[in-house]
């Protein structure tokens, strides 16, 4: 198990990084009165320790014509511990998450189509194909109030 050890440089970085994964190790430092070169050498570090997992572009569903956002609880024969079902999951392009859960579904999923004819697709072509799966259960949403990705990040960490 990795060790983090966050101090409070390090949490404004973050802070700072995934309010915008474009900013530049220029505008950190001048923003925390640091040289860039050591913004850099602690962007690395966080990279290293995977603190920082990835950057990404935010990119409207609608814009692509994927405005069906469904969540699908799948109930599975596996034996608690066996992650292929989940992996299978992870496989399908429209499935955005893939969540292994308590009680009486194994899986819960988040998946993104172009409309209800594209999930019953997703669902005849994909998840019908994974054994072990016994039933599903799908909840469409209908509105949007919130959707972030963006985790509180605290102004200190007691270790």
């Amino acid at each position: 198990m990795m060790e983090y050890k966050l101090d409070e440089i390090d949490l404004k970085i973050l802070r700072m990084m995934q309010d915008n994964a474009r900013i530049n190790n220029s505008d950190i430092a001048k923003e925390l009165g640091m040289a860039p070169s050591a913004v850099l050498e602690r962007v690395k570090k966080l990279e290293n320790k995977d603190v920082l997992l990835a950057y990404h572009a935010k990119v409207n569903p609608k814009a692509l014509d994927q405005k069906m956002l469904s969540f699908i609880f799948i109930k599975v024969d596996e034996i608690i511990g066996d992650e292929e079902t989940g992996r299978l999951l992870a496989e399908i392009p429209e499935v955005l998450e893939v969540h292994d859960i308590a009680g009486d579904d194994g899986y819960m999923i988040k998946v993104r189509t172009t409309d209800s004819l594209a999930l019953v697709h997703l669902m005849r072509n994909s998840l019908s194909r994974i054994q072990g799966i016994i039933s599903t259960r799908t909840i469409i949403v209908l509105q949007t109030v919130k959707e972030e990705n963006k985790l509180i990040i605290p102004e200190r960490l007691e270790y």
